[in-house]
């Protein structure tokens, strides 16, 4: 077997924004997050990737993969299948099938992921979804040693997709990273995105919205109700941060999610309210790039009480229908 990093050409890493400019896998620059809420530091969520994908075209029948993280911790809503362990696919994206984990073998006791997996001996798209919870140092890929290996095939949509929001984005509580409705919808469309999700730390900062006006995309996704302490603050905020992205990206599609677990908050109506306000207000200025998806029906109307397992995070089953709601939104908006 030949050992490759996974830095090295023609391996790619996708979702990871600074990753080709400061090789870390990081979302956040040190500079912004010293000026944003301490739990950024503290939890870790700038310098952790959910969403980030790594691929490759190879006909070795047999790969390997291990991922290294800075350190290994528990999460209280999450498993290590869940937190720290990654996905493996093969084939067309849109297709493309299921080949297991890349997953902790010795629990929390080692900060490390590994995985040894087969597929046919042709050329193929392999697409790792990275783990979610922890810092990644390192990725190694081991192929046989005839093996070829080439740069994986573009993405349909190239640009990314961009998302922001609250944990709910950043994928909890999916039983696993391929799991969480950005990562659904995204493998649906072959499009390439961005998880700008931060459990109970996306609050609408401008600063944030400066930041996130400096990344290139395709579509916004605005979706940081849950992390709103209350009703007041999501007005105070909402508005104002949609207008920063507005002001730098006139004619960039802006969608516009409250949260689904609807049920059971006391003030989700007036939340609601607020986000749709937000969306009608860009109407009557004449926007003609936003959209509003409502989170009261993302849950749909059958069993909503299994879509969530803490009446707030979805489960697998909340996030496939949270990704079958924004779906045809998104194509639309991609395929005019």
């Amino acid at each position: 077997m030949q050992t490759y990093h996974f830095s090295q050409s023609p391996f790619r890493v996708f979702g990871a924004p600074l990753f080709y400019k400061t090789g870390k896998m990081w979302r956040l620059p040190d500079e912004l997050t010293e000026k944003l809420p301490k739990e950024f530091v503290d939890w870790q969520l700038a310098h952790r990737c959910p969403g980030a994908r790594l691929c490759f075209r190879t006909d070795s029948e047999k790969f390997s993969i291990r991922i290294c993280f800075r350190s290994i911790s528990v999460d209280i809503g999450m498993s290590l299948y869940a937190a720290q362990s990654g996905n493996v696919f093969v084939g067309e994206r849109q297709t493309s099938v299921y080949k297991g984990l890349v997953m902790p073998r010795e629990g929390y006791n080692k900060p490390e992921a590994t995985g040894t997996f087969f597929k046919e001996k042709k050329m193929e798209d392999v697409t790792v979804f990275l783990p979610r919870n922890e810092e990644i140092t390192d990725v190694f890929i081991d192929l046989e040693d005839a093996a070829r290996v080439e740069a994986p095939t573009p993405y349909r949509f190239e640009t990314p997709l961009l998302f922001y929001g609250s944990s709910i984005t950043e994928g909890g509580c999916s039983s696993m990273p391929a799991a969480s409705y950005v990562s659904l919808v995204s493998r649906w469309l072959d499009a390439d995105f961005i998880n700008m999700g931060f459990s109970g730390s996306a609050k609408g900062e401008i600063i944030m919205a400066d930041y996130l006006n400096s990344l290139e995309k395709s579509v916004f996704v605005m979706d940081y109700d849950h992390n709103a302490p209350n009703a007041a603050h999501l007005r105070e905020t909402h508005a104002p941060f949609f207008r920063r992205i507005r002001q730098h990206s006139p004619n960039l599609p802006v969608v516009f999610m409250s949260k689904p677990n609807f049920d059971y908050d006391g003030d989700s109506k007036e939340r609601r309210q607020i986000i749709f306000d937000t969306y009608q207000a860009a109407l009557d200025a004449g926007d003609k790039n936003v959209y509003f998806l409502d989170g009261e029906t993302l849950f749909g109307t059958e069993d909503r009480f299994a879509c969530t397992n803490d009446c707030l995070h979805p489960n697998d089953l909340g996030m496939y229908r949270m990704a079958k709601a924004l779906h045809p939104m998104l194509e639309k908006i991609l395929l005019p």
